[in-house]
């Protein structure tokens, strides 16, 4: 562009006195010229007509053509990092032509570009505004450098201090181009900013782990134990309930408690196990299904904590003769626990044993238990039909409430009257009526069952068949047509039908009322942040590759700190599911034995809970030892272990 300091006008000579007399007309302008002309009133008033030629008026501005343009921006960052080709370039700077409004991200996202790898985009943004892109790990941001804005003003805002370097404070975004919210971070800490790039899934895993933090209760159990063995109430027969208790109310005592109960609720176990020996106190946490030893107190301190723990959960603290059961209701992390604790005398003492309940880990969608998706949508149809009796199967502690329940927040809880019979009510359910079973006082499950089929149910959930009259009523409902889920403790789904028959149902109600029996079991699942590739015996890879499983295919947890060494993180259900059909109903008039059971099941071909978890293995969730640890074992050393007799 060229912008001349100098604007020469030029007029005809001959014009000069005509212009003078049109200045006697009040020195108005007019613009009578064509297009292409133009009068120019003067400051001396001075009108030209549309003869006028102005020359000159062209250098003001002089645009100069070019060809289309755009400013350099992610997509152009994209194509150079080699994560757009030239035509999908091409494409995304068409459709952004045509709509100028839509965002650049929201277009590549609606065509499917970059969906394997969010990152880049990130990393694209990061360039074109010249900052270096990040990812935080939460423990490893300064405190105090997080400090420095509030939690809320962090989320809303998608900025996050992670560190102070030279009185320099540096704040990752995941969106660098919102200049406003960096300033009114810089307003607000009064510190010079060095703006990094993350994304937002690593902004709000840091504030939750901060959130998560501020939530503890910051214990030195050290301490704790030291101002415990102060004082030492010796057991005797002569000891009086009163000195218990006086012992149990002191703060050493609570403070040791609750810090107990509170760090098994933050490492995910579902039990506490305080076991008295000869020398020490064992205290030991069950976390995903095994049980890992957390300290080991002075057996002095064993009748306060004990005493403590019968106080909380309104148990008699002078019965150490008699078993006891109790519940105890606490809140940590802004949600309730639910404790049950059941107390047993030994020989050095009595043993505690608490489980936590905890609906945030067991209120979960059926897509979230481990199922595959055959096994789903065939367990779908089953709590869909309207009635009939569906079991879920396994030992203790193998998933199966989770599991029922899950299949209840499936159902149409304001259309469909639900009600459950339970020992004990593990989880509140809102959409239904739970009804808590008392032997003291006569209410067992046949009882409670007689009395809720008065109550016009539709869906009838039965904690667990343990006798003849639940499974009688429970058969009987399932005829008069309702649907009843419920448990049973065996090995597999087939097993199901002959204990059943064992209970002493006979064979012709079994074969018309039960619809489908689900057998399962939990396995851990491999560490994400240690698994590896597991190196596979020479003596052992034939026995492998026996089970269908590639020796490439292994992986297995190498340990680490965040799996306290295990190489496992979390379980994951494997599952067999076994549904009646006419043939099998004929089988069961016919011989409802365990073995003829099995026979017809795998006749079938219906995958078996190791055939579900070798799956698994494959598909490198789990390891085949675990597998094997949950499943029935083929074989007696370990050159015959992964043999299948099927």
């Amino acid at each position: 562009m060229r912008i001349p300091q100098i604007l020469k006008f030029e007029r005809k000579k001959n014009l000069a006195g005509q212009g003078a007399d049109q200045n006697k007309s009040g020195g108005k302008s007019r613009n009578k010229g064509a297009k292409g002309h133009l009068n120019i009133d003067l400051a001396k008033g001075e009108n030209y007509s549309e003869d006028q030629s102005i020359q000159g008026l062209s250098e003001l501005y002089s645009p100069e053509e070019v060809g289309e343009s755009h400013i350099y921006d992610i997509i152009d960052i994209l194509l150079d990092m080699g994560k757009l080709t030239p035509e999908e370039h091409a494409c995304v700077r068409a459709e952004q032509s045509a709509k100028p409004d839509s965002d650049v991200e929201t277009i590549m996202l609606k065509m499917g570009l970059l969906t394997n790898s969010p990152d880049d985009i990130l990393i694209a943004k990061a360039g074109l505004y010249g900052q270096e892109f990040v990812h935080i790990e939460p423990e490893k941001v300064e405190k105090e450098a997080f400090a420095k804005l509030g939690m809320d003003f962090i989320r809303s805002s998608c900025i996050c201090p992670i560190a102070i370097e030279d009185n320099v404070l540096v704040a990752a975004t995941s969106e660098p181009a919102n200049v406003f919210a960096i300033e009114d971070a810089k307003r607000q800490t009064r510190m010079e900013l060095r703006v990094v790039v993350c994304s937002a899934k690593d902004i709000a895993a840091v504030c939750d782990w901060f959130k998560k933090q501020e939530e503890k209760v910051d214990y030195n159990v050290d301490e704790i134990i030291s101002d415990m063995t102060e004082v030492e109430v010796v057991q005797d027969k002569e000891e009086l309930s009163e000195d218990l208790e006086k012992m149990a109310g002191q703060s050493p005592v609570i403070k040791f408690v609750n810090y107990l109960i509170s760090t098994a609720i933050n490492e995910g176990a579902s039990d506490i196990h305080i076991e008295p020996k000869d020398k020490f106190t064992r205290v030991r946490y069950r976390i995903d299904g095994v049980l890992f030893e957390k300290m080991q107190p002075p057996l002095k301190m064993h009748p306060a904590i004990v005493s403590r723990i019968k106080i909380m959960s309104n148990l008699d603290i002078s019965e150490r003769r008699l078993p006891q059961d109790g519940k105890i209701s606490v809140i940590v992390g802004n949600r309730a626990i639910d404790l049950r604790v059941s107390t047993l005398p030994t020989n050095h003492g009595e043993k505690v044993v608490i489980r936590i309940l905890d609906s945030k880990t067991a209120l979960r969608g059926l897509e979230q238990l481990g199922m595959e998706p055959a096994v789903m949508e065939a367990f779908r149809r089953q709590i869909d039909l309207p009635h009939g009796i569906l079991l879920v199967t396994g030992p203790t502690g193998s998933g199966k409430s989770t599991t029922l329940y899950s299949a209840l927040c499936q159902m149409n809880g304001n259309e469909l009257n639900i009600s459950t019979v339970e020992d004990p009510v593990e989880y509140e359910l809102d959409f239904c009526n739970q009804v808590q079973v008392s032997e003291k006082i006569g209410l067992d499950f046949a009882t409670a069952l007689r009395s809720l089929l008065r109550q016009d149910p539709d869906i009838i959930m039965i904690g667990e068949i343990r006798d003849n009259q639940t499974a009688r009523i429970a058969v009987q409902a399932a005829l008069t047509g309702h649907l009843v889920l419920s448990t049973l403790h065996t090995n597999d789904a087939a097993s199901s039908i002959t204990r059943l028959v064992n209970i002493g149902i006979d064979s012709y109600l079994i074969a018309a009322s039960l619809n489908a029996a689900l057998a399962q079991r939990l396995v851990r699942r491999i560490c994400p942040d240690c698994k590896r590739i597991y190196k596979v015996p020479e003596n052992m890879r034939k026995y492998v590759e026996k089970a269908g499983v590639k020796p490439e295919e292994l992986f297995i947890g190498a340990g680490c700190d965040k799996c306290r060494g295990s190489g496992y993180a979390g379980r994951i259900g494997i599952y067999e599911l076994l549904v009646i059909d006419d043939t099998f109903r004929d089988m069961i008039n016919k011989d409802s034995s365990v073995s003829n059971m099995r026979r017809v099941f795998h006749e079938i071909k219906q995958p078996s809970l190791f055939d579900d978890g070798i799956r698994k293995v494959k598909r490198g969730l789990t390891t085949i030892e675990e597998v094997l640890r949950v499943t029935e074992v083929y074989g007696q050393n370990e050159n015959e272990v992964f043999i299948n007799e099927n």
